[in-house]
């Protein structure tokens, strides 16, 4: 295989495990019968830090496991990959996040049949808000991805000891669940979020209702929006 075509393959891996996992513990707390119900926000923000972690460790011997559209554009303005490379990451992307909430679609197969909520069965794959005000939920998703792709910045300018800059993108991810993720459920990832919704359109699942179209431009925008941004700030901080 390539070495481009490694890399590809690593987004697609990563994404699919921090989709599976992330949207898993969105499951775990979601899902009627399921053993963590109504465990709550803080093991929500916990699953989704360890999910990007697991993501990371996983594919980052293939590529620089980006995971996130909104990080592959910002590196590329940034110049640390090839702009020949944004599209299929993307796409790589797109299609892990798909393939990983089709998994947690299997691994909870009997829960949905028992879940009659179906706003608890949508925000399982997708996000959305708490109170909808679309430029608030805009405004919200800009700056949680803004910070997000800030700090993937400025780590590099930090020296780790080798595998252990992940630990601090952990930690980046949880307080932004913590702290910004109340009015949106902070996708700050197009393909978290995209990927997942098509495949709650899609999938046989029982019991859901709509996927919420109207929404889904918000946290794929507004990520890209934030990344952007981001880009623009660190380069007058360097």
């Amino acid at each position: 295989m390539s070495g481009d075509m490694t890399q590809v393959m690593g987004e697609f891996i990563g994404t699919m495990i921090l989709v599976l996992l992330g949207d898993g513990v969105c499951a775990a707390v979601n899902l009627n019968k399921s053993k963590a119900q109504a465990s709550g926000w803080i093991v929500i923000a916990m699953g989704w830090g360890m999910a990007v972690m697991m993501g990371a460790y996983i594919s980052g011997f293939m590529g620089p496991a980006h995971l996130n559209p909104a990080v592959t554009l910002a590196m590329a303005l940034n110049g640390s990959i090839s702009y020949s490379l944004v599209v299929p990451f993307i796409v790589a992307q797109m299609a892990g996040a798909f393939v990983g909430a089709a998994l947690v679609w299997l691994a909870y197969l009997p829960h949905w049949e028992a879940t009659k909520d179906q706003a608890a069965i949508l925000g399982t794959f997708a996000t959305g808000p708490a109170i909808r005000r679309y430029p608030a939920n805009l405004i919200t998703e800009i700056i949680g991805t803004f910070v997000l792709v800030l700090g993937l910045f400025a780590f590099t300018q930090t020296s780790f000891a080798p595998g252990t800059n992940i630990f601090a993108v952990a930690g980046l991810i949880l307080a932004l669940g913590l702290s910004l993720g109340g009015p949106t459920g902070y996708a700050i990832n197009p393909a978290r979020d995209l990927g997942p919704r098509l495949a709650h359109a899609i999938l046989p699942i029982a019991n859901k209702g709509t996927s919420d179209w109207h929404y889904a431009w918000v946290p794929v925008v507004g990520p890209m929006i934030g990344g952007i941004i981001a880009y623009g700030v660190f380069q007058l901080m360097v």
